[in-house]
């Protein structure tokens, strides 16, 4: 009996020194920040058809808990701050599960989308057994070259064509003073949020030990739609050097991010975008040459990588392949659906209804039969199983998307 006693206290005992090493682990801290693909459209919704890709179905299987519902990671915490347009917003925060995407309502209550978060978290976990945050913050619709703009880049400077062009619309003081007003303040935002949440940690993550401390182990940066988009910022009469500067204010802000964030070496994860895929011909739309432009916009993004200074702990992962083709084509017929529409309802000289003389009911019916002539029963309901809100530019909402990103994203911070 004494023997036995001895025995049970000795097991005890290593069972506690275990549980107390695991405890004192120190909490790894990763940041993420963007605009809008980074606050994610990824419609809880589709999460089934990331298992019908035998690709992806392993995905899906980590991304569900026992009881089918989406998974809430025991060890990773996360700070998600995000809001409308111009404004700092409210924050959402908890242990990590679904529901950290877009809110569409209240940012400090959870919805129905994920973002990259929820798969990095999710990789992140399986990687370390110690206690994991995530701070996150975003915002829709915010650039680099003004919003985001940090520090190190100085003031906004408007070029010759921005000047010419609003000097001709009888707009360059107002939006001089827009711009001027708005440079760095999302920049601003982000680091404010990050060292308050870093300043009590256990508002966040209740059971934090302080005297195991943190580390801050990465960053992840996804966003450029709107540079992208902005052909005043960026003409084309630029040529091949339309986005340099983009490359040069995105060196500027991991230079910036490190310095306020007291880390020389912070690794650095760049998103690069993308939308229109591996432009498949058929799955997406040109607009102002925008198939030429995006490739040189991803060069630009990956650029920083290639300066010698960011050897080793800046790295650029491409996103294009994770982009669904077959929605692209299912989009491209919907979008002419809608052209339809537009036609019908202004009565265009080379639409149906030229001479006005269709009721909105005919309208209706014609544009219901003119659907079904171009968009076949099996990819609506595939349309319906995959998509959710957001468009081509956030990747139709598809889920499937953002699980593949965030997962690329955490296996890129971890290599390094």
């Amino acid at each position: 009996m004494l023997q036995t006693t001895k025995l049970l206290i000795a097991v005890f005992a290593t069972f506690c020194c275990f549980s107390e090493a695991i405890a004192q682990k120190p909490l790894r801290v990763y940041i993420m920040a963007g605009q809008s693909n980074m606050v994610g459209t990824g419609g809880i919704s589709t999460f089934d058809y990331i298992g019908d890709d035998p690709k992806t179905a392993p995905l899906l299987k980590k991304m569900l808990g026992p009881d089918g519902n989406p998974k809430v990671c025991e060890r990773v915490w996360i700070s998600s701050l995000n809001g409308k347009m111009n404004q700092y917003g409210g924050e959402g925060f908890g242990k990590l599960t679904a529901g950290y995407g877009v809110r569409r309502t209240d940012p400090t209550k959870p919805d129905d989308f994920i973002g990259p978060e929820y798969m990095f978290g999710i990789t992140m976990e399986e990687s370390y057994d110690g206690p994991i945050l995530i701070i996150k913050t975003a915002w829709g619709g915010q650039n680099l070259s003004v919003d985001y703009r940090s520090p190190g880049s100085g003031p906004y400077v408007m070029n010759d064509y921005q000047k010419e062009v609003f000097t001709k619309k009888g707009k360059l003081k107002q939006v001089q003073a827009q711009k001027k007003e708005a440079t760095g303040r999302n920049y601003r935002y982000m680091i404010d949020h990050v060292k308050k949440v870093l300043g009590d940690i256990k508002r966040v993550y209740p059971d934090y030990d302080a005297d195991a401390g943190y580390e801050l182990m990465g960053f992840v940066w996804f966003q450029g739609w709107n540079d992208f988009s902005d052909l005043t910022t960026y003409p084309s009469s630029f040529g091949d050097k339309q986005y340099d500067q983009y490359s040069k204010l995105l060196a500027q802000f991991i230079r910036d991010i490190r310095k306020d964030l007291e880390t020389p070496k912070l690794p650095f994860v760049i998103g690069v975008m993308g939308v229109y895929g591996n432009y498949t011909p058929g799955t997406f739309r040109i607009v102002n040459n925008s198939d030429h432009r995006m490739q040189l916009f991803r060069k630009a993004q990956a650029a920083p990588t290639e300066l010698e200074e960011f050897q080793g702990t800046v790295v650029a992962v491409q996103t294009a392949s994770f982009r669904e083709d077959a929605l692209g084509f299912i989009d491209q017929k919907l979008t002419e659906v809608k052209i339809m529409g537009r036609k019908l309802s202004k009565k265009l000289p080379d639409g149906p209804n030229a001479d006005g003389s269709m009721t909105p009911e005919q309208q209706k019916a014609y544009i219901e039969t003119y659907k079904a002539k171009i968009v076949t029963p099996q990819e609506m309901a595939l349309w319906k199983r995959a998509a959710s809100i957001g468009g081509f530019i956030h990747y139709y909402g598809s889920a499937k998307f953002h699980a593949q990103a965030g997962k690329a994203f955490a296996e890129a911070l971890l290599e390094m």
